[in-house]
């Protein structure tokens, strides 16, 4: 009697990731990283979660710059640039997204972020800073920790 194999089955579609975290700070590299996190989210079918990390400067809140309001202008001005994106694109692609901010460090706070949403992959512009290139960006730490596929976009 011959021995039955299961069946297996493919599924269009169904294996790739549900939720896209891509990093965003303003930067022009970070902007290419979410249009092309985008379009991975849109092909994929799946939740684009875009994060802004909010940096915790000790330094500057001690002389009192006001950190706090600086950071929540920028989180407030890169949802409208990605509000205004989507409301331009409606109707031709659809992309499901959620914006969310957290604070601390870029890596620490990607990684926070890549953990709480559940993240099946992260995406993160190249950094714009020379000195990166001998400390280490965060990309690179990213790739390093090895916890999810990390695309880097120039």
């Amino acid at each position: 009697m011959a021995e039955q194999q299961p069946s297996h089955q493919f599924e269009r579609g169904t294996d790739g990731p549900k939720v896209i975290v891509v990093g965003v700070d303003g930067s022009d590299s970070s902007l290419r990283a979410a249009a092309y996190a985008s379009g991975l989210a849109r092909r994929q079918n799946a939740l684009l979660a875009v994060v802004y990390i909010q940096p915790v400067m000790a330094a500057g809140a001690a002389f009192g710059a006001p950190v706090a309001e600086t950071t929540d202008r920028i989180a407030e001005d890169l949802i409208a640039q990605i509000r205004e994106a989507a409301g331009r694109l409606k109707g031709i692609y659809a992309v499901r997204w959620e914006f969310h901010t957290f604070r601390g460090d870029p890596y620490n706070g990607l990684v926070k972020a890549a953990d709480e949403l559940t993240a099946d992959a992260v995406v993160v512009g190249a950094s714009e800073q020379a000195g990166h290139r001998i400390v280490g960006s965060v990309a690179i730490r990213l790739v390093k920790a090895g916890r999810w596929p990390v695309t880097v976009v120039p």
